[in-house]
């Protein structure tokens, strides 16, 4: 049985190489990074997908194979291309995107792919909103998502809101929203959380997704103020960790990561956790998700076990 199976989108991130005018290509896509993350931290890992049958493709296959991730779902397209992005930089090392994702292979993603997954037993499913911007990926992941609930797995979804590649902030915003009472784990950011309900207080958005929806972890990352959680109705912080940004490209994939590890190592129902379980597990994503900022590209980043614990033990947290 996996531990975890992540389906949507992979593709290629150009990102500053560091020198004037130039791009590094890194495999990324928001599911692959998490299915990344979650191989390199131990777990039985598998990632689906559609890759285009080109040198980019090849790329993003080996790059899951290298973190120790099944690519027994990964699919490859006959004739749509590896989908790409490019990532601009600020000073801070917040992101940009520019993405190429017309008629590419992530899009692709159909019902008989869907259907093979039948195949996949995972504890925890997870997906996110950037293979729901387009058919026939959208029913394709859905589908999927459907099936993996029925058959026991916990759902896992990240809005991972990117609004140039919605036909309008009106369709993104109700796409989002639908697919919603299918997640037993939501990860969101505090920006997302004002788009899809208007509510700048993240406590207030967490209660109102937890009475409509019914989900039973909330997430809701806040940047270099760290992360908020409403589990079984408490609340929870934590700060992130003291470290030098230089790309914060990956660090909400990797912040679910760490958090989705604990949850498995601690074998326990969701409604079973301590406090002490859950605040433990806010902390390790945190320091997880920080360690990403420190590099550059996502999937490269991605820290080890020791690594984390290390940084939980040695580094100070900064201010909730």
């Amino acid at each position: 049985m996996l531990d975890f199976l992540g389906m949507g989108e992979i593709l290629i991130d150009f990102s500053p190489s560091g020198e004037a005018d130039t791009y590094k290509a890194n495999p990324g896509g928001a599911p692959a990074n998490v299915a990344c993350a979650m191989a390199k931290l131990g777990c039985k890992s598998a990632f689906s997908g559609k890759i285009g049958n080109d040198s980019f493709g090849r790329l993003c296959k080996k790059a899951l194979e290298n973190a120790g991730v099944n690519t027994d779902f990964l699919f490859i397209s006959k004739s749509e291309p590896t989908t790409l992005a490019f990532v601009c930089l600020d000073e801070t090392g917040n992101r940009d995107f520019s993405f190429y994702r017309e008629k590419t292979a992530d899009v692709g993603l159909n019902a008989d792919d869907a259907e093979k997954l039948s195949a996949a037993d995972a504890k925890i499913f997870h997906f996110g909103s950037v293979s729901l911007t387009k058919e026939p990926s959208k029913s394709a992941v859905l589908t999927a998502v459907k099936n993996a609930k029925s058959s026991g797995a916990m759902i896992s979804y990240d809005p991972n809101l990117r609004l140039p590649l919605w036909e309008n902030a009106k369709a993104a915003k109700s796409t989002i929203l639908e697919a919603m009472p299918l997640a037993d784990i939501l990860k969101i950011s505090e920006e997302e959380a004002l788009f899809l309900f208007g509510e700048s207080d993240f406590k207030k958005a967490a209660m109102e997704i937890q009475n409509k929806y019914g989900t039973k972890i909330i997430l809701i990352t806040r940047a270099a103020k760290g992360a908020y959680a409403l589990i079984n109705g408490k609340d929870y912080f934590s700060g992130a960790y003291d470290v030098k940004t230089i790309d914060t490209t990956g660090a909400g994939d990797c912040f679910l990561a760490g958090f989705l590890y604990c949850l498995l190592k601690s074998d326990k129902p969701i409604g079973s956790l301590s406090d002490e379980e859950i605040s433990h597990a806010l902390d390790f994503a945190n320091a997880t998700g920080s360690l990403v900022t420190s590099k550059k590209g996502a999937i490269p980043a991605i820290p080890t076990l020791e690594e984390i614990h290390l940084c939980m033990k040695n580094t100070k947290k900064l201010s909730v």
